[in-house]
C-alpha cells in the first residue's frame, strides 16, 4: 500500500494544486489538519485560496482519512466532503497501528495510546524518528513551512515512511517501520 501524507496546508491553492497531482500515484491520502484556514499566528500562505482548496481536497474523498487540526471548526467540515473534525484517527498498516492526530492534542511529549507509529503535523518542521519505541513521523508543512525547511509532505511506501520536498520531490528525510 502507498498513503500520501499531508499536513498544515492552510489554504495554499499552489500546495493543494501539487497534492492532488501526487495523489493520483497513491493508494490512500491520509491528512493531518489544517486544510483551509492560516490561523491567527501565521503568516497568509503563498497563493492562500482556500476556497479554491475546497474542491481540489473534494475530490479526494473517497481515498483520504484527515483529522482535526487547530485550525479546523465547524464550518469547513460544512464545505469539506470528508470528516475533518476527530482528533485522532487509527489505520492499520502493515500490521502496525498507525495513529493520526494533528499534534496540537497529542505530540513527542504525550505519545497517543496504542501507537506503533504516530504520524502528526502542527509544528510545520518534518520529523521521522523513534522515541520511547514508537516511530514519530511529522511530514512537515505543504503549505507554511518553517525551520528552514521547504515546503514538504510524507510518504508511505514498502515500510518506510519518507518526507519530501513538495516542489522536487528530493528525500529529506526517512525512517523504516521494520527495524
Amino acid at each position: 500500500m502507498k498513503i500520501l501524507i499531508v499536513s498544515d496546508i492552510h489554504g495554499s491553492l499552489d500546495a493543494a494544486h501539487r497534492i492532488v497531482a501526487l495523489a493520483a500515484s497513491y493508494d490512500m491520502v491520509f491528512c493531518l489538519g489544517d486544510v483551509l484556514y492560516h490561523g491567527p499566528r501565521n503568516d497568509l500562505p503563498r497563493s492562500y485560496a482556500p476556497k479554491s482548496v475546497i474542491p481540489l481536497m473534494n475530490s479526494l474523498s473517497d481515498r483520504i482519512l484527515a483529522v482535526r487540526g487547530n485550525c479546523e471548526a465547524e464550518v469547513d467540515q460544512m464545505v469539506l466532503s470528508f470528516p475533518v473534525m476527530s482528533t485522532t484517527a487509527m489505520a492499520m498498516v502493515d500490521g502496525r497501528r498507525m495513529v493520526l492526530s494533528h499534534g496540537h492534542i497529542f505530540n513527542e511529549d504525550s505519545l497517543p495510546p496504542a501507537a506503533d507509529i504516530f504520524l502528526y503535523g502542527h509544528t510545520h518542521i518534518p520529523v521521522a524518528h523513534r522515541k520511547d519505541g514508537v516511530i514519530c513521523f511529522n511530514p512537515g508543512s505543504a503549505g507554511i513551512p518553517k525551520g528552514g525547511f521547504p515546503a514538504s509532505y510524507g510518504e508511505y511506501v514498502d515500510g518506510v515512511l519518507n518526507v519530501r520536498s513538495l516542489d522536487d520531490d528530493e528525500v529529506l528525510m526517512s525512517i523504516g517501520i521494520r527495524s
